[in-house]
C-alpha cells in the first residue's frame, strides 16, 4: 500500500513562444486546465505504474475540487480520502517553450489548509510506503512522515519545493525519512552549495555526502542526464531513456511515484530506478503532468531500452 499525503492543483497549461522574462507579457492562443500537484501527480503516477494508491490532501468546495476528485477515481484512486477546505483548490500557472522547459507560479488555496490529521492511524500499515513532498505546511509533513514511521512504514519525501537548508530541516529528516529524492539544484541547496553538482562525479559525491550526513537513501535525479542513488554503501547510477521531450512538466513527479510503485511490488532499489527513469523519460514525451504519465506495461516495453545499471562501492565515489 502506498498512501500519499501532499497537494492536489489544477494546472492552467500555457505552450508560449518563449519564457516570460521579468516584466514582460507573452501571448499564447489558449490554455489547458490539467489536474495537478506534487502530490496528486505522485499518486496518480504510482497508480498507473502499478501501484495500491491512498490519496490524503484537500481541495476546495469549486469546480476545480470536482474535477480533481474525479480524475483520481478515473486514475483508480478512491477520492473517500480527500477532505474539503474552506479555501479554493490550489492552482498552478504553467508556461512551456517550445523546447519543453517549463516556468511555474502555484497558488496554494487549499493545500495549505492540508493537516496531519487528515492520514488516520488505520492508514498507516507497516511495509507500506509513506509519500510526501513540500506543497503542504511543514510541520504537517514531519507530523504526518513521524507517525508513519513509527508505524512502521517506509517513508519517502521528494524535498521540493526545497526550502532553504536549516539544522532543523537537517533534523527533521534525520528523524522522519527513509528515501529522499530530490533533484541536481535541490541537492545542491541542501547541501549549503550552491555550485554543487555540475558534473556527474560530483553529482556522485554529492549524493554520497547527503546519505551519510542524512542517513538516508538519496536519490538524486539529472534530467537528461539520468539518476543517482546512494545508501550510505553503495551507489548507483542510471542512465536516461532517449527521448524526443515535448514538455517536461511532471517528469520528477513520475520518477517519484513509479520509483514508490516498484518498491512496494519489491522491487529491489536498483531495478526500481531503472523503472522510474523510464517511466520519467516516457512522461516528456507530451503536454501536461499527467496526460503524458505512462502506465506499467509502456513502463515494462521501454525498460528494455534503457542501460544497465552501474554500481560503484561508496569508497571509490570518495576518491574521484
Amino acid at each position: 500500500m502506498i498512501v500519499v499525503f501532499g497537494s492536489l492543483n489544477i494546472d492552467l497549461v500555457m505552450a508560449v513562444p518563449a519564457l516570460p522574462r521579468p516584466g514582460e507579457t507573452v501571448l499564447c492562443p489558449s490554455y489547458r486546465a490539467l489536474p495537478g500537484g506534487k502530490g496528486n501527480n505522485q499518486a496518480v503516477a504510482a497508480a498507473r505504474a502499478g501501484g495500491t494508491v491512498r490519496m490524503f490532501g484537500r481541495v476546495g468546495a469549486d469546480g476545480f475540487g470536482t474535477a480533481l476528485r474525479d480524475n483520481l477515481v478515473a486514475n483508480g484512486i478512491a477520492d473517500g480520502d480527500l477532505r474539503t477546505a474552506e479555501a479554493p483548490t490550489g492552482c498552478a500557472a504553467i508556461t512551456v517553450d517550445p523546447h519543453g522547459e517549463n516556468a511555474i507560479a502555484v497558488a496554494s488555496g487549499a493545500n495549505l489548509e492540508v493537516r496531519a490529521t487528515d492520514v488516520p492511524d488505520a492508514a498507516l500499515i507497516p511495509g507500506g510506503f509513506l509519500v510526501a513532498q513540500m506543497e503542504v505546511p511543514d510541520e504537517e509533513n514531519w507530523a504526518v512522515l513521524r507517525r508513519a514511521k513509527a508505524a512502521g512504514m517506509r517513508t519517502v519525501l521528494n524535498l521540493a519545493p526545497a526550502p532553504a537548508p536549516t539544522p532543523a530541516l537537517t533534523a527533521a529528516l534525520r528523524d522522519t525519512v527513509d528515501i529522499l529524492v530530490v533533484n541536481e539544484l535541490e541537492a545542491a541547496a541542501l547541501a549549503g552549495g550552491p555550485n554543487e553538482g555540475s558534473a556527474s562525479a560530483d553529482a556522485a559525491a554529492l549524493c554520497c555526502r547527503l546519505a551519510e550526513s542524512l542517513r538516508v537513501v538519496c536519490v538524486v535525479t539529472l534530467g537528461g542526464r539520468g539518476v543517482l542513488a546512494c545508501d550510505g554503501e553503495r551507489v548507483w547510477s542510471v542512465g536516461a531513456l532517449p527521448v524526443t521531450v515535448v514538455d517536461t512538466t511532471g517528469a520528477g513527479d513520475t520518477f517519484t511515484g513509479a520509483l514508490v510503485a516498484a518498491l512496494d511490488a519489491g522491487e529491489p532499489l536498483p531495478l526500481a530506478l531503472s523503472w522510474a527513469s523510464t517511466a520519467a523519460a516516457l512522461a516528456c514525451c507530451g503536454h501536461g503532468a499527467q496526460d503524458s504519465m505512462p502506465h506499467a506495461p509502456q513502463i515494462r516495453a521501454s525498460r528494455a531500452k534503457m542501460p544497465p545499471v552501474g554500481e560503484l562501492p561508496v569508497e571509490l565515489v570518495r576518491h574521484e
